[in-house]
């Protein structure tokens, strides 16, 4: 066999002018004309996702807006029948009600509690519909990864040069969609929490999922005989699982043999229960107070701080083993577990981003300070835009539900400023996008834990104008 020799031919070079680097193909400059051609990637038409379009619209750029579910705001269509503890007012975003208001919308009452399907069909849908929003919107569009075009992670020349490439399956195929910057507003709600106290998924939960409920589900007349007058266990301690217990009571009236179980980490029941009647947002407040009430009648029993570590079924029910105290613990004869003990974010999609991601928290990293439960349990962030949900990546962003990552607690209204904020810096408004354009409520509550709290951490939880919330909060 013949052998093939390669050879590399060396341009010779006689002086300066022989030796010159010939021009790149594409210039830097080039490369950003280019580039503001192409549209801005929203991920997951809920909310956030939709208010980000309105706010695009409003200052005249190109997006496209994904959404995996065949229906805008497909999360929150699994939680429709549960009524928000914010009124209208904190419910929709300023520049998508301008929007709609040009086309005739009816808003509803700033002081009225909506429900979730109320809050999808009075102003989610009419936004999805807009004549400048619809047209962009790909449903039924899964996005399995995020890139740079023909750059993997590795890679840093001409990375912030090159677009944003999204891998999306869509009608049985998958597409390429290049973007000049990607904001990921897909949420948490479908990535929930396991049971065990150790964050970890095992085979023997999956295995019981006949048992076994995620979420808030709606007691409707052909899945309430799955808990009426059965031992029903829930587990966890934040609103989801309140308003879980006031739904099962109400079961309960009907059927006295209902025994309910509310199973939590916390120390004290009490830290459940929130401001009450310090809570700026009324319906929140009185969420901890009517939960409050049904414990010490009875009607309500507490196991807690119960720290789940295994999962058994013995015969047609579960048993619970875990420790309170160091001690064990079995609970047994449980027909049905709801388990509300939060959501994670879904990186899987990201993995050639580069991503500057707290490793606790699993929020954006510059937020964790303000929301990480391990230093204070404060109900109100300190408003926060662009400049501190920026990631190692250039013009990626992770806003709403997802960039507070594992920990709980946050408003729509939060991210709502967050994508005002963001789309300004990406059409060059900097000083927009810095502003501070959010008033929230307080919740009445505010504790430093274990960690000692920094300089200025203090004044971001709890700059407030309510004497008795101040009286109580971390500094």
């Amino acid at each position: 066999m013949k052998n093939i020799e390669l050879k590399v031919v060396a341009k010779q070079c006689c002086g300066p002018k022989d030796c010159s680097v010939e021009p790149a193909e594409t210039t830097k400059h080039e490369a950003e004309i280019a580039n503001a051609e192409l549209p801005v990637a929203i991920i997951g038409a809920g909310p956030i996702g939709l208010a980000a379009a309105a706010h695009l619209v409003n200052r005249k750029q190109k997006f496209i807006l994904i959404e995996a579910g065949s229906q805008i705001a497909h999360s929150i269509r699994k939680w429709g029948h549960v009524r928000l503890f914010s009124p209208w007012q904190y419910n929709i975003d300023k520049t998508a009600r301008t929007l709609l208001l040009k086309h005739g919308w009816n808003a509803p009452s700033s002081d009225v509690f909506s429900l979730g399907k109320e809050l999808v069909e009075q102003y989610l849908k009419p936004l999805a519909e807009l004549p400048k929003i619809k047209p962009h919107i790909m449903l039924d569009s899964q996005v399995i990864a995020v890139s740079r075009e023909n750059i993997d992670k590795m890679k840093s020349t001409d990375r912030e040069q090159s677009p944003f490439v999204l891998y999306i399956e869509s009608e049985g195929s998958t597409k390429r969609i290049l973007a000049r910057a990607v904001i990921d507003s897909s949420g948490t709600w479908s990535n929930p929490n396991p049971l065990y106290a150790s964050g970890v998924w095992t085979k023997e939960e999956r295995s019981l999922q006949k048992h076994i409920v995620y979420g808030i589900p709606e007691f409707t007349e052909e899945n309430k005989s799955r808990y009426e007058g059965k031992r029903v266990a829930v587990v966890g301690s934040g609103h989801s699982a309140i308003n879980t217990l006031l739904d099962l009571v109400k079961l309960k009236e009907s059927n006295s043999k209902t025994e309910l179980l509310w199973i939590m980490r916390k120390r004290k029941v009490d830290e459940a229960y929130g401001g009450e009647e310090n809570d700026q947002l009324e319906a929140r407040g009185e969420l901890g107070s009517r939960i409050h009430r049904l414990v010490n009648s009875g009607q309500i029993k507490v196991v807690t701080p119960l720290k789940i570590e295994k999962l058994s079924k013995i015969g047609e029910q579960l048993q619970i083993v875990g420790t309170v105290a160091g001690e064990n613990l079995e609970i047994e004869g449980i027909d049905q577990i709801i388990v509300n003990t939060g959501s994670r974010p879904d990186f899987s999609f990201l993995r050639e981003i580069r991503l500057s991601i707290d490793s606790a928290t699993e929020s954006v990293e510059t937020l964790a300070p303000l929301i990480d439960p391990n230093i204070h349990s404060c109900g109100t962030v300190r408003p926060h835009g662009a400049k501190e949900l920026q990631h190692h990546e250039k013009d990626f962003y992770i806003v709403g539900m997802k960039s507070y990552g594992r920990a709980p607690s946050f408003l729509m209204a939060t991210g709502y400023e967050q994508v005002r904020s963001v789309v300004a810096y990406l059409t060059g408004d900097f000083e927009a996008a810095a502003k501070v354009e959010l008033e929230l409520p307080e919740t009445g509550v505010c504790s430093v834990n274990a960690r000692p709290v920094q300089a200025g951490a203090g004044e971001s939880c709890c700059s407030t104008t309510s004497e008795t919330a101040s009286s109580s909060c971390c500094n």
